[in-house]
This record gives structure tokens, sequence and C-alpha cells, in this order.
């Protein structure tokens, strides 16, 4: 069912090649039965929306076309398919990125984030959320309370990585946890953790906006990698005993062999970020004689009606990651705002029906 209201066309952000985005207009897209219409509010930028920005590809996913980037994002319910039971329009809402088939072995188990045939929002060959529409399964969809933002519901995005992470790496209530990396996902991995119960996390990071901003989420020990040891430092914040849990949310290699290095006898270890090359030397001897669990984190599962409780809580105030506000004919410049002053920012948030005005 098609509301009278919505445009027949819309604005769209899309890249045409590496650092080349152009503001073009395309259809609104016609829903299937089962599928919601969504005008986005808000869009948030993230690290692989940046490698397919400079690279044109992530491993296997390559940019062989004009694509549409953009996936954390959130809106309004502007049109419902004949099927559609439980939304209406003007609902706000929370997007689940990635539609899976729901009917291979990995939907089955409940582990829906290893579809073969998963559709993600900005993986090519699928277009993103830099546009003022998108359709989307209702089932990928998730109301919000008033109490959230759009920009809050967008971050539930990245929000879910840790807990994904917390949830595989079997974080418990009175844990210790190191966290590696402060982007955006590292940050919000933090009040995953404090979510999850952890008595005391510890965190790393070179750009002290980044550690400050990981202190006003809970982070209970700083450390900044370019001043200090992180190994010793965290051998002396555990009495030498190391973490119960340790998460690497960078992609950076040193930092995986310092999660490592971090845990305990007994201790779990989530890997997170890709790295640039496929092959790191990790110590197998101390993985074997402290019987470490390793586990790998490819997105998440069944996590927004999580994320969206913990942050209606008021576990944390998240609206501090947003640093920069762009509106959608502004995206290359939000791009290389986000790409080029990590130092600057945290956060940028594209606003592809108009950027509100500041409170």
């Amino acid at each position: 069912m098609m509301n009278s209201s919505i445009p027949q066309t819309m604005q769209a952000a899309v890249m045409h090649s590496p650092r080349q985005i152009r503001i073009e207009t395309v259809p609104v897209p016609d829903i299937a039965p089962d599928e919601v219409l969504i005008k986005v509010m808000a869009v948030g930028i993230c690290g692989s929306d940046l490698h397919y920005y400079t690279h044109g590809r992530i491993g296997k996913y390559v940019v062989e076309k004009p694509i549409i980037l953009g996936h954390e994002c959130s809106g309004d319910v502007a049109a419902v398919g004949a099927d559609v039971t439980g939304f209406k329009v003007g609902d706000r809402v929370a997007v689940e990125p990635g539609v899976t088939c729901g009917r291979c072995e990995a939907c089955k188990e409940g582990r829906y984030n290893l579809c073969p045939d998963v559709q993600f929002l900005a993986t090519p060959p699928v277009d993103g959320a830099f546009v003022q529409y998108i359709k989307i399964r209702q089932d990928f969809v998730f109301r919000i309370p008033d109490s959230l933002s759009y920009e809050e519901a967008a971050l539930i995005e990245p929000f879910s990585v840790g807990i994904h992470a917390a949830a595989r790496s079997k974080l418990t209530p009175g844990s210790t946890i190191a966290i590696m990396g402060m982007g955006p996902v590292g940050l919000m991995a933090v009040v995953a953790a404090k979510a999850y119960g952890a008595a005391e996390i510890i965190v790393t990071d070179l750009e002290p906006l980044r550690l400050d901003a990981a202190k006003k989420l809970g982070a209970d020990h700083v450390i900044n990698v370019a001043e200090q040891d992180a190994l010793e430092e965290i051998q002396r914040l555990t009495d030498g005993k190391g973490v119960d849990v340790a998460w690497e949310t960078a992609g950076n290699p040193k930092a995986l062999q310092t999660a490592l290095g971090s845990l305990r006898r007994g201790g779990k270890l989530a890997v997170v970020g890709l790295p640039a090359q496929d092959e790191i030397p990790l110590n197998v001897p101390f993985i074997a004689d402290n019987e470490v669990d390793i586990y790998g984190i490819f997105r998440y599962a069944n996590t927004y009606p999580k994320g969206i409780r913990f942050l209606e809580s008021g576990i944390a105030d998240v609206m501090t990651l947003v640093t920069d506000r762009y509106s959608l004919q502004d995206t290359q410049e939000a791009m290389e705002r986000a790409l080029n002053h990590k130092s600057e920012c945290l956060k940028v948030v594209v606003y592809p029906n108009g950027v509100p005005e500041a409170e």
C-alpha cells in the first residue's frame, strides 16, 4: 500500500568510483507485500562505508557498478506492504540492514548472520541508505520508543556488534574485560560490556578524543598505547592475572596480539576488527597452555530488541558520540570528514531528509 504523500522520485548519494559521490534523482522503490518503506531520517557513517569509499572493495566484496553506501540507519514508516501487520505509517523505527533468506541451515539455527544469501545494505551489489527512502522486509524493522532519537536508533547497528561479541564470548556479570580500539564499534562495545555487567572495563587507543569518549560511556581504565605499554598496564590493573575477556575491535595486528596476551588462564578472545592482511602471527603455546577460547565475530544476530532496551534504559549517553552532522547533498564532504579527521570526530551522521535544527 503506497501512501499518496510519497513522491515518485528521491535524492540519492551515488558513489561512481572511489571518492566520487554524486547526488542523483532515482525512483522511490516499490515495496513487496511483506516490506516496509522507510523515510530515512539518520544514517551513521561506518568504517566499512569508508573502506568502500576509498578502496572500492572489502575482501571478496567488490564495487563493480555505481553504489549507494550507508547502512546504520533509522527513520519513519512511510508505507507498508499488504501483508505487513506489525507496523503502521508514522512509526519510528531502527533498521537492521541485513535481510536473510530465513530458510538455510544458518538461519534455522538462529545464526542468520552467517546466511550465504544475505542482502546487506551497502555491501555490493546491494544499495544502501544514503537515500531519502529505503524498503526493507518487515522482520528487519524495529519500533523505537519516543525517548530514543533517530541517531541513537542508527547507533544500534554498531552497538549490535558489541552485544553479539558479549553473547559469543560469554561475558558474565562481574567479569573483567579489555577492549582494544575505540572507534565507534569499540565505543559502543564499551556500552555493551557495561550492559552485560562487566565489573571492570579497560580500553586502549591512540586518540585522546576516543579515550575520553570511552570514559564518558563507562570505561573504568583507559590506556593510551602511544604513551603506555598496554600489556604491562593491564597486568598491573589485574594484579598480574590478566582479564577474563578481551575484544579486538580495531583490526590492528599489534592490538590483536596484545588482546590475546592480556588474557588470564582460561580467558576468552573475540576477534571483531578485520585487519588489512589475512594472516597475523599469534602465540600458539600461550593459546594452548592457557586454554584460551577464540571467537570470530561476524556482524550480529538477534540483537536489535536488546540494543533498543539497553539504550532506552539510559545506560549511557551515546549521543555524545555524534560529533558531526551533514545533509544528503554533502555526503561526500561527510565521508571525507570521517576519513581524514579521526582525532576530531567520532560518529558522522548524514540526514537524508534534512539536518535537524540544533535544540
